[in-house]
């Protein structure tokens, strides 16, 4: 498999060596005005009527993170209603259980969009991660989904992705817009919604479901890190169980003045 991107099945090569260098990604910080401004101007917005207003001022610098997962399908709805050429950035992290790869290709063409940047770690990471999920998870998704989301974040000003307060822990607060690496501001549209109202707009639009949700997954990642939830768990609690761990590390916030010497 070929490092990189993979967009309209063609694989685009990831920059050589194993990691990231703080010499060449260390970027601006985002700018507290930035913020304040898009929360002034877009604060009362959500879902597609924020997702159409970002694309707007920001045109192609806006993309989205998908991982496909379980809620997925209502942020990629809501995306397809306002431009369906919208970049999508997926993480292959080469963990990811077949039924996902199997819903990404069919979300794609369910909603028709055209823009499904496939993103996958180089040669170097995915060889330095082997079986490394059994000892070391955070570096374990460095390797697979942090470092890779990096180079893929590269000439965006926003990215949005479906994160909401109700998952619990530390997004039980999230916030519209955080100032992310790089200078990259991160959206989330769907901060607000409840998961009654996920459920709702499932039924409503008669989105497909993933595969894993009738197994009694609420949440899917990568399959050693990935169980069904269990009777009285919260949305989250299956991955990592067991585990301090709750993130995976790409929506931690990291100021890029402190990025370690492997970014």
């Amino acid at each position: 498999m070929n490092d990189g991107e993979i967009k309209g099945g063609v694989a685009y090569p990831a920059p050589s060596g194993s990691s990231l260098h703080s010499s060449e990604y260390r970027a601006s910080r985002v700018a507290p005005d930035t913020l304040g401004r898009l929360r002034a101007r877009h604060g009362h917005r959500d879902g597609a009527e924020l997702i159409a207003a970002l694309r707007d001022e920001f045109g192609e610098r806006f993309g989205v993170i998908s991982s496909f997962g379980i809620e997925s399908a209502v942020l990629l709805d809501l995306v397809a209603s306002v431009d369906k050429a919208i970049p999508v950035i997926f993480l292959d992290t080469n963990e990811l259980f077949d039924e996902t790869y199997a819903y990404r290709a069919q979300l794609e063409a369910y909603f028709g969009l055209t823009d499904i940047r496939q993103i996958l770690p180089s040669d170097a990471e995915l060889a330095e991660a082997e079986e490394m999920w059994r000892h070391d998870a955070d570096r374990c998704c460095f390797l697979r989904k942090v470092a890779p989301l990096k180079r893929a974040a590269r000439g965006f000003a926003v990215l949005a992705d479906g994160r909401k307060r109700f998952h619990g822990a530390n997004r039980a607060a999230l916030p519209l817009f955080e100032a992310g690496a790089m200078g990259i501001v991160k959206a989330s549209p769907l901060a607000r919604w409840s998961e009654a109202e996920i459920r709702d707009h499932f039924q409503r639009r008669n989105l497909p479901a993933h595969p894993l949700a009738g197994q009694g997954f609420r949440s899917v990642g990568c399959w050693p890190c990935s169980r069904a939830a269990l009777p009285g768990e919260g949305p989250r609690d299956g991955r990592w169980a067991g585990q301090v761990k709750a993130e995976c590390g790409i929506h931690q916030l990291v100021d890029a003045a402190h990025l370690s010497s492997e970014l």
